[in-house]
């Protein structure tokens, strides 16, 4: 990996100061007023690539509650669309250019699938329209577990990577796969030779942690937040660049202990190719005044999850800089079928 690389792993984070001063800003008075120029007239779609009851399937379905309640957005159906790392869902997008009235949470999902090859999926098929937050991945071990904390944890892969079986949902390459991957390269670790198992959820995962099938789960912090409240399990580790409050104060980050990188898993909002700027401009207006709602706030903070707001234009370089990354991270875990 070149010093360009791994500098790249290292600046895979968020910029804090940015998305304030954007979401505290809002919108220009010219996409305000190219916003009033359209507005939708019958019901959205709004596309996940999950099945009902998975993160993503929430998450559209927390949105649609808000628009609702708070009177922020149009009637809205969620549809579920799961399947082939997220090509179902950005198949049945594209078969409906131009329309204003589907919109695609957006996961790093499809840019991992299409550079592996598992999917055709392209940067130019959708219409950005904005960034909405990310997440940390942790690391999660067993209460019983032999391997102490995150130091521990380094030092047992740099002797012997294939040593510990570590868990991830749902496929390998993804952004959970990632966000393990990264801070062990940081600190040294053969990442090729690591013993990673796919589940076709976290909850699956956590499962078989508990069940001693596997030695660690890398996820998303609500999975296993009950569990750590029962005592069942141990976080050691995070991929964050800073502690956390709540329950997460007492969980260092890898930089704590070893691993100088941090990662953040991210959601964004997409419309079909082809929309007009007065279309992308309302559904910009709208889910900025969403980002900046109590009721948004507070399911972010119930999930563990960073307000990261970035409009069409910021959106639109962040999603090309993070395909860059994305793919060199995957080239080096040896997974990338596509490298351009």
């Amino acid at each position: 990996m070149t010093a360009e690389t791994a500098g790249n792993y290292r600046r895979i984070k968020w910029w804090p100061a940015v998305v304030c001063a954007i979401v505290a800003s809002g919108l220009t008075a010219t996409q305000r007023a190219s916003a009033a120029d359209w507005k939708p007239d019958r019901t959205v779609e709004l596309i996940t690539t999950a099945a009902a009851g998975g993160n993503l399937d929430i998450t559209a379905r927390a949105i649609q509650k808000i628009w609702r309640d708070q009177k922020l957005g149009p009637l809205a159906e969620v549809v579920n669309k799961p399947g082939g790392a997220g090509s179902v869902a950005s198949a049945y997008l594209s078969q409906h250019p131009g329309n204003p009235h589907l919109l695609l949470t957006f996961p790093m999902t499809l840019f991992t699938s299409q550079i592996m090859g598992a999917s055709n999926f392209q940067r130019t098929d959708v219409s950005p329209i904005c960034l909405l937050f990310g997440q940390y991945v942790y690391l999660s071990v067993r209460e019983d577990s032999p391997i102490k904390d995150g130091k521990d944890f380094i030092d047992r892969l740099r002797r012997d990577p294939s040593s510990i079986s570590v868990a991830v949902a749902t496929a390998i390459g993804n952004s959970i796969h990632m966000g393990i991957a990264i801070p062990m390269k940081a600190a040294g670790v053969d990442v090729r030779k690591m013993r990673v198992v796919a589940f076709k959820s976290s909850g699956q995962s956590v499962t078989n942690l508990l069940g001693g099938h596997v030695d660690v789960v890398a996820s998303t912090f609500g999975t296993v937040l009950p569990h750590l409240q029962a005592g069942r399990i141990r976080v050691i580790g995070f991929s964050g660049n800073e502690r956390l409050p709540g329950a997460l104060a007492t969980v260092p980050t890898w930089r704590e202990q070893g691993a100088n990188a941090t990662f953040s898993n991210w959601l964004g909002i997409v419309g079909a190719k082809g929309l007009s700027q007065a279309q992308i401009s309302y559904w910009e207006q709208t889910f900025a005044a969403m980002a900046n709602s109590e009721e948004w706030r507070d399911d972010l903070n119930k999930n563990f999850r960073v307000n990261s707001f970035l409009n069409n234009r910021e959106a639109l370089k962040f999603f090309d800089a993070q395909y860059i990354q994305i793919r060199e991270i995957l080239t080096d875990l040896g997974l990338a079928k596509r490298p351009n």
